[in-house]
Parts: C-alpha cells; sequence; structure tokens
C-alpha cells in the first residue's frame, strides 16, 4: 500500500508538469494582424465619413443659382451680371440704357444651326444699328468657346456667357438643362416687346429685324 501511493504520489508531478506545459506548446494565434486590420478599417470609415461631409457642404454651393423671375412680353431685362466673351462682368440691365437690344439665344457655340443663326445676324447687324438697336448672343458655353466661335466666324456683336442658365431660364429658354434657340426684342429701357421660342436659325435674323423695323 505504501509502495502505491508513493508511485501515486511520485507519478502526480510528472502529470501536472505535462499539462502546466501545453499552454506554451498552443499559444494564442497572433491578434496584432486583427487589430491592424480593424486599425485599417477605421481610418477608412473615417475618411468615407470626412468625404462624404465634405461633399454634403460643398453640393449646396456647387448647386447653388441665383433664382430671377420669369420675363414676358411686357417685363423688363433684369439686373443680372454675366461674362462676356472676353471674361468681363456685365450687368444685363445696363444693355438698354441708350440702345434696344435684340438677345438671340443659341443652345451651343460653333455647331450647325447655331452658327447659321449668329451668322444671320452679322450680315445684317448693320441694319439693327441703323435703328438704333444693339445685338447680343447669349448662350452656355463659356467665354472661351464664344471668343474662339465670334474670331472664328467674324461674329460684330458681342456674347454674354450663362454657364448656369439663370437668364436663360428667366427668359423661359432653358428647361431639362439645354438652351432653346430664341430671340428676344427690349426696347430702350430695358422693356421686352417680341420673342419667338422656338425660331428656326435661319428666320431669326430676319424677324427679328423685321419686327424693330415695324415699330
Amino acid at each position: 500500500m505504501a509502495s502505491t501511493t508513493a508511485d501515486t504520489d511520485a507519478a502526480a508531478p510528472r502529470r501536472s508538469s505535462r499539462i502546466s506545459s501545453q499552454p506554451a506548446a498552443a499559444p494564442p494565434p497572433p491578434k496584432p494582424k486583427a487589430k491592424r486590420s480593424a486599425d485599417a478599417d477605421g481610418e477608412k470609415a473615417a475618411k468615407k465619413i470626412k468625404a462624404t461631409a465634405e461633399g454634403t457642404a460643398e453640393e449646396p454651393a456647387a448647386a447653388a443659382a441665383p433664382e430671377v423671375q420669369a420675363i414676358d412680353v411686357g417685363g423688363t431685362l433684369p439686373a443680372v451680371t454675366l461674362k462676356n466673351e472676353k471674361g468681363e462682368d456685365v450687368d444685363v440691365s445696363t444693355l438698354t440704357a441708350e440702345k434696344g437690344l435684340i438677345l438671340f439665344l443659341v443652345p451651343k457655340a460653333d455647331t450647325p444651326g447655331c452658327t447659321t443663326q449668329a451668322c444671320g445676324f452679322r450680315d445684317i447687324y448693320p441694319d439693327f444699328s441703323s435703328v438704333n438697336y444693339e445685338v447680343y448672343c447669349l448662350s452656355a458655353d463659356t467665354p472661351a468657346a464664344q471668343t474662339k466661335w465670334q474670331t472664328k466666324k467674324e461674329l460684330p456683336y458681342p456674347l454674354l456667357s450663362d454657364p448656369k442658365r439663370v437668364l436663360i431660364r428667366a427668359l423661359g429658354a432653358g428647361e431639362g438643362g439645354k438652351t432653346k434657340r430664341s430671340h428676344f426684342v427690349f426696347e430702350k429701357g430695358g422693356k421686352l416687346l417680341d420673342k419667338k421660342i422656338p425660331v428656326k436659325p435661319a428666320d431669326s435674323p430676319r424677324l427679328a429685324l423685321e419686327f424693330v423695323k415695324s415699330l
């Protein structure tokens, strides 16, 4: 019996030693990678939130455009400041201070139909001057694009750039993010006397001249 107890006591420490050594042989999986992954995910999420916040802050500013009351026959040319083909600021309301104004609108500079309309006004430009009317072209093109077109086709009149279609919409010619081919006749002082919307490229200059000569 004493021998059995001794054997049992002698064996117990060895089992305990083997058991206690097992955790060292099977260490837990490393966690730094998981931490780095979590950190990376956190950084991505933070960047995404920041980008979203910045985008939200910028979008209203980019989309914002001044609203101008709609102009119909009998209405007055509004005080809207646009760039001309030279990049200079022009207060549209001042264009009728001394003369009447023919304002014709084109969908896109230097395209076939718009060139027909623009060159039509070019060819009879002296006739408008003889009855004390100035001619301006209005489009959503950049001043640079307008200057290139003006030089290429030798257009004798100024062009106005309205990229946000502020005045174009007020005239009723800017639906659906596009510009409707049209023309508007303002008397000296800014009152709208006549408008043609839409109008054919070849007809626009002739109809505008016929109207002002009939006054």
